[in-house]
């Protein structure tokens, strides 16, 4: 089965699914580890595999988000409207580090380079605020999905990051009216963080400090 539904990945995608994940269960305690491609096997997560992620909003100076497309090599809905960066901290011990979330924090810089070319040595791992965590389980198709507890980062970076797209309140508002009708996909977890917690946060960027809860799931 695997096989037969990995024809659409490239290379570093079909490479990035042997990555070790952290294996959690609904109160994001650790109770393991395995391969990523297990982890979004809709196969596995219908047996209750759970693991641990995040999502990054990014904002720039002008309070504006910055809003990524997934590439159609994703495995998970590829061609998909999302949030600035979302991924998964690995079972290595720098990003078990639970405290203050640091081992997710350090998994976001890691992340953050790879994909939006932001250097590791130019943002501080507590630059990054820890919001919430949002539990979703969201199949892709027949054969992948996702099921995780996700870690919610907000970051105020001053920098611009080229070839991306920036989006006021209004544009994604807008986005997500565009996808409502049919005319755009939404990964259904930026969907959740934007109408459940950005929209409402949007005009108290400079102090978020009444939003941050640490100790929240939400969604279960």
């Amino acid at each position: 089965m695997f096989q037969a539904s990995k024809t659409h990945l490239n290379e570093l995608q079909i490479k990035r699914l042997e990555e070790i994940l952290i294996v959690i269960d609904k109160q994001d305690q650790i109770i393991g580890a395995d391969t990523k491609r297990n982890c979004h096997l809709m196969e596995t997560i219908n047996k209750g595999l759970l693991h641990r992620g995040f999502s990054v909003v990014l904002f720039n100076t002008q309070n504006q988000l910055l809003v990524q497309q997934r590439a159609d090599a994703k495995y998970t809905f590829p061609g998909h409207f999302t949030d600035s960066c979302s991924s998964h901290p690995l079972y290595v011990p720098e990003e078990l580090e639970e405290e203050d979330a640091v081992g997710v924090r350090r998994a976001a810089l890691r992340r953050l380079q790879a994909e939006l070319g932001i250097p590791q040595d130019q943002t501080s791992i507590m630059d990054s605020i820890f919001m919430n965590r949002i539990y979703h389980k969201s199949p892709s198709d027949d054969i992948w999905g996702d099921h995780e507890n996700g870690y919610l980062l907000l970051v105020r970076d001053p920098r611009e990051v080229r070839s991306y797209s920036y989006m006021s309140q209004e544009d994604v508002q807008e986005l997500l009216d565009r996808g409502t009708r049919g005319e755009e996909k939404i990964t259904p977890w930026f969907r959740t963080i934007a109408e459940g917690f950005l929209l409402s946060w949007w005009p108290h960027l400079e102090d978020v400090s009444p939003f941050v809860e640490p100790d929240k799931i939400y969604g279960l």
